[in-house]
């Protein structure tokens, strides 16, 4: 019963889908540690399980062959009895030769009490053979089964992280995105520009000025030009008097 239910519980771990547990969890990793610990507590315990059925099943096959090899040594003595028991009639000795016929008898039955032990295990040691060849088979699929799971683990692990190394590029990087209005970066180009705005705004005030004062100078020297032609009118004109008279 124990040995079935081992075989029972290896063939059902070993024949669980991977995939539809973790389509499951919440967890994916925790489930797959968890499953990598559960796995090879469970393997420890069933290679010592069939370590055991192994080492029975020795202790069978080696009772066997010692029943085969009794069976073979008296038969060996019933030969050798009945041949000495023949010797002995043959020299009209019946007494010792019905003695040793009857050594040959026990022999021969000792020899068939050895075929029938032998006899009767074979079944035993033929079902106890398939049920460690069918438990090691179970072994070697949990084996195949834990190094499924632990590259799966692996392999999560490693995708987390490369999505976890991922994402925090992702937000250094739009955190220093010159061309983001929101960043740092972008709200201090902001700055500058209004600060230029305001120099080039404060330099075309300053020149409008400047060009109002030169045409304020270009007036005054128009008028002066105007006043000195005039005084040069008159002046003309009271030299022409003068020579009139």
């Amino acid at each position: 019963m124990v040995k079935q239910s081992i075989f029972g519980r290896i063939t059902q771990l070993a024949k669980a889908n991977i995939n539809a547990i973790l389509d499951q969890a919440e967890d994916p990793q925790k489930m797959l540690d968890q499953m990598v610990r559960d796995y090879s507590n469970n393997i420890a315990e069933a290679e010592s399980a069939v370590a055991q059925t192994i080492g029975n099943l020795r202790m069978l096959q080696d009772d066997y062959n010692e029943d085969i090899q009794n069976a073979q040594n008296w038969g060996n003595k019933a030969l050798a009895a009945s041949r000495k028991a023949d010797e002995f009639r043959a020299a009209g000795n019946t007494t010792d030769a019905e003695k040793f016929d009857n050594l040959a008898k026990v022999a021969l039955q000792r020899q068939i009490a050895s075929e029938n032990e032998a006899k009767g295990a074979q079944p035993t040691i033929a079902s106890q053979e398939e049920i460690v060849e069918r438990l090691k088979t179970g072994l070697n699929q949990m084996k195949g089964k834990l190094d499924q799971l632990t590259s799966k683990r692996d392999e999560l692990i490693a995708r987390a992280r490369n999505a976890s190394a991922q994402t925090q590029m992702h937000d250094a990087m739009k955190s220093i995105d010159v061309m983001d209005s929101t960043s740092e970066v972008g709200r201090f180009e902001e700055k500058i520009r209004r600060e230029e705005a305001r120099v080039r705004g404060a330099n075309e005030l300053a020149s409008s000025s400047l060009d109002a004062q030169f045409e304020s100078l270009e007036d005054l020297g128009e008028q002066t030009e105007v006043e000195a032609r005039l005084a040069a009118l008159k002046s003309s004109g009271t030299k022409q008097s003068a020579i009139e008279d």
